[in-house]
C-alpha cells in the first residue's frame, strides 16, 4: 500500500470518529435521573454541546398525563430549563428530552425521578 492511500483511509476514519460522537448528550440533569426530592421550581438538562432552541424541548410526563412545564434554552445554549407551570404533586415523572444540536441530528432521550 502507497503512502497516499494510507493517508486517505487514515484520515476518512478520522473523520467518521469525529462524526458518530458528534451528538448531544445530556452531561448533567437537575433533579438528577432516579433522584428522590421535594418539588423542584426548576428541571434543566445539560448538554455537551449548544442546542438548536427551535428544536429542542423536553416533555414531563407524570404516568400518561403531560405536566405542564415551559420550556426554554439557557442564554448558552448548552441547556434546556422547565419551569412547571404549577408545583409538582407527589409522585414520579420522566422528563422525555430531544435535542438538536449544530450536526442537525436529533438525539432523544429520557429519565425519571420522583418527588416526595
Amino acid at each position: 500500500m502507497s503512502l497516499r492511500p494510507a493517508l486517505a483511509l487514515a484520515a476518512v476514519a478520522v473523520l467518521a470518529a469525529g462524526q458518530a460522537s458528534a451528538h448531544a448528550k445530556v452531561v448533567s440533569s437537575s433533579p438528577a435521573e432516579n433522584a428522590t426530592v421535594a418539588a423542584p421550581p426548576q428541571i434543566t438538562l445539560r448538554f455537551n454541546e449548544k442546542l438548536q432552541p427551535k428544536f429542542s424541548s423536553f416533555e414531563l410526563m407524570a404516568g400518561t398525563t403531560v405536566a405542564p412545564v415551559k420550556v426554554t434554552v439557557s442564554q448558552d445554549k448548552l441547556s434546556l430549563v422547565g419551569t412547571p407551570t404549577r408545583p409538582l404533586a407527589a409522585g414520579t415523572y420522566e422528563v422525555k428530552w430531544h435535542a438538536v444540536t449544530a450536526d442537525t441530528h436529533r438525539m432523544q432521550g429520557a429519565y425519571t425521578f420522583t418527588v416526595r
